[in-house]
């Protein structure tokens, strides 16, 4: 059987990065770069005649920014997107929000400080561009500005002081635990979160949640109690771990090695969570690719979690909660919408 190959239009102002790119890309032999634009305008009109299967787009463009350009192309034309990012400030705010948008997933500028370079960037994009082109981005047209879910999920019983809830996400990670963390009653269960992404982005990830959410939400730092109404959320480069102090559950941040391809990396907080909280925890894994927290939500569930992952239906990449689920590490499959209530639910039959 003949396969087709993945058809590619790569925007970006730079002459050369869309050479480089181009370049890149067509030494797989699974990838077809269709086309190059210099600006969202040529791009626009090469997306029409060209009919790619996944786009390629600079956070920051001349003329109009990605953020604007995701907006008004995926209503009329809704195409699966890779941003390429700089590791900036303002380039972090716009990959978040672009990611809000419709985006897929993005991958970051070789940066000497970041200790990326070329080769790497380039295996990375071409990695999430084939999990890009399988995703069927009209089906989360409505998840770009979901509906609040807060009034539908009541307070959480005043006995779940000691528990934990702890949460994995990747590729469509930051518009799921939005809805998910938005829709957190203000006496949550102290939680932690892993999802994949680099230094920068956490802290403004977590400052973004902070502003919509009746919890705190804060870029974890070592030390920090896990506390009822509180969110932490791993910070990029830095694996998270969830430690007893006495009484108390704290956060342990340390460096280490990329662990499944990842740091933060969820099997090192479930891992964690599984050995030090045991019975009193909740652990949810949630839409990514890969396989990176399937074998520590299942440690968990044979310590005493209770444990569920995301639907396929529901998730922009249906790798990590599917191996959860086949593994038998998640105890059922919930669409995203469900999971606040669920989660609340569950904490509910732990205090009975």
């Amino acid at each position: 059987m003949v396969q087709h190959k993945i058809r590619v239009l790569i925007v970006d102002d730079s002459a050369l990065v869309r050479s480089i790119l181009s370049k890149g890309l067509s030494q797989d032999p699974s990838i077809e770069v269709v086309g190059v634009a210099p600006d969202v305008y040529v791009a626009r009109d090469k997306i029409v005649l060209l009919k790619p299967h996944v786009v390629t787009l600079d956070v920051e463009m001349p003329r109009m920014d990605g953020v604007e350009f995701l907006k008004r192309l995926m209503p009329q034309y809704p195409i699966p997107v890779v941003m390429v990012s700089a590791m900036t400030a303002p380039g972090a705010r716009v990959t978040l929000d672009a990611l809000e948008n419709g985006a897929v997933d993005f991958v970051l500028k070789p940066s000497s400080s970041f200790g990326n370079n070329l080769e790497d960037m380039l295996g990375e994009l071409i990695e999430k561009i084939k999990a890009a082109s399988v995703v069927d981005v009209s089906r989360f047209k409505g998840r770009f500005h979901a509906k609040r879910l807060r009034k539908q999920v009541s307070g959480v019983l005043s006995g779940s002081t000691d528990k934990v809830v702890a949460i994995g996400a990747s590729t469509g990670g930051t518009v799921a635990l939005r809805q998910i963390v938005e829709a957190f009653p203000s006496d949550m269960p102290g939680t932690v979160i892993v999802q994949h992404m680099p230094p920068k982005f956490t802290k403004m990830f977590a400052d973004k949640l902070n502003e919509i959410t009746d919890v705190e939400v804060k870029e974890a730092e070592n030390g920090d109690r896990v506390l009822r109404g509180r969110v932490l959320v791993a910070p990029g480069g830095y694996h998270m771990e969830i430690v007893r102090s006495g009484g108390r559950y704290i956060v342990r941040i340390k460096e280490g090695s990329k662990v499944n391809g990842h740091c933060p990396s969820v099997d090192v907080l479930f891992d964690s969570v599984a050995e030090n909280v045991g019975p009193n925890a909740v652990g949810a894994l949630l839409t990514g690719m890969g396989r990176d927290g399937a074998d520590g939500l299942l440690r968990m569930k044979n310590n005493g979690a209770r444990t569920i992952a995301q639907d396929e239906k529901s998730s922009v990449v249906f790798g990590m909660p599917k191996e959860a689920w086949e593994n038998g590490g998640a105890e059922k499959l919930v669409s995203l919408e469900e999971i606040p209530k669920a989660l609340v639910s569950i904490l509910k039959e732990l205090d009975r």
